[in-house]
């Protein structure tokens, strides 16, 4: 059996729909029996979420003040003492789980595979390389905890309807005193999370300038998609970088993935990879954005942004 733990994500309330990719692929793990540790101030509301998920067989709360804003420095050396009679020990490959899991790692004195995209057995797996353009297989030694972030693009949520076990912990590990919580600083945003929405608009250089970049915002809207930004686009100052959409940003896989005047380099190509439907808006016919659409409009963005607009309102 493949005892399986794995650590949650989420914002106090509601889990991260990261973790339901986590759990579909530690499901592909012969002979998994999965379990999630949610941490925080009031866990409890996470953990109903945890528990609901097909597949996990038992839920664990770490419940502590100092938990209200999760710090990878604190967690980890808790989650190392949570993992013995673990074989495996996940996080999602997200700026929390890539913080997190390295961690957890170094004390345990294991490698960490990261971006785990399938699982060839319950030691070997498959990650990308080179943004994406070779697919290499890596293998833990027997007798070795696996620990890994995992890839969520490349997997598909679990549905709910599942009734784990719930049960309090209280780990006694010594966390560090020097790192500590002091303030969270991030734009008010209403649209919805990049790196879960079923929808994403994202803008490229093409746009030209910070307030040409509106009419992103605006298509999103109408669309009820979230919004996305190439490097080129960041780097120019048009969107903030938690916008930008790459092998250097975020990886998604959204059902539909409208690309705006961007001209599709490999860098950004590594970060779509996984949509459903991707399309593109491009003037340069011969845009690289266009052998990986399944759907392209070559002609200026200017003009087909305000038709398309006019033609969803309708």
């Amino acid at each position: 059996m493949s005892k399986i733990l794995i650590i949650a994500e989420h914002d106090g309330k509601h889990l991260s729909a990261a973790i339901s990719r986590c759990v579909a692929c530690a499901r592909l793990v012969p002979g998994a029996e999965i379990t999630v540790a949610v941490f925080g101030a009031d866990p409890a509301p996470v953990a109903r979420e945890a528990a609901a998920l097909q597949g996990v067989n038992h839920v664990l709360t770490i419940a502590d003040a100092k938990h209200a804003h999760p710090l990878s420095a604190v967690l980890a050396p808790l989650v190392v003492e949570l993992s013995a009679g673990y074989s495996h020990v996940f996080g999602a490959s997200t700026t929390f789980g890539k913080d997190l899991m390295p961690r957890v790692a170094a004390l345990l004195g294991v490698p960490q595979i990261s971006d785990a995209m399938s699982v060839e057995s319950a030691t070997r797996f498959k990650r990308p390389i080179y943004a994406g353009n070779a697919i290499i297989t890596v293998e833990v030694a027997a007798g070795r905890k696996v620990v890994a972030t995992v890839r969520t693009a490349s997997f598909e949520a679990v549905p709910g309807g599942g009734n784990a076990s719930i049960a309090a912990v209280s780990p006694t590990a010594a966390t560090p005193a020097h790192t500590r919580f002091v303030a969270l600083s991030a734009a008010a945003n209403d649209r919805p999370d990049l790196q879960s929405a079923p929808r994403v608009v994202s803008g490229g250089r093409a746009l030209g300038s910070k307030e040409n970049f509106a009419i992103i915002f605006k298509l999103a809207d109408k669309l009820g998609a979230a919004v996305g930004a190439s490097r080129a686009a960041v780097d120019a100052g048009y969107a903030p970088n938690e916008l930008q959409v790459g092998q250097t940003g975020k990886i998604i896989a959204p059902e539909l993935y409208v690309a705006v005047g961007i001209s599709g380099a490999i860098q950004h190509l590594t970060g779509i990879k996984d949509a459903k439907t991707i399309v593109a808006i491009n003037k340069d016919g011969e845009a690289p954005i266009f052998e990986v659409a399944d759907l392209g409009l070559v002609g200026d963005l200017f003009q087909i942004l305000p038709e398309l607009e006019e033609a969803l309102t309708k």
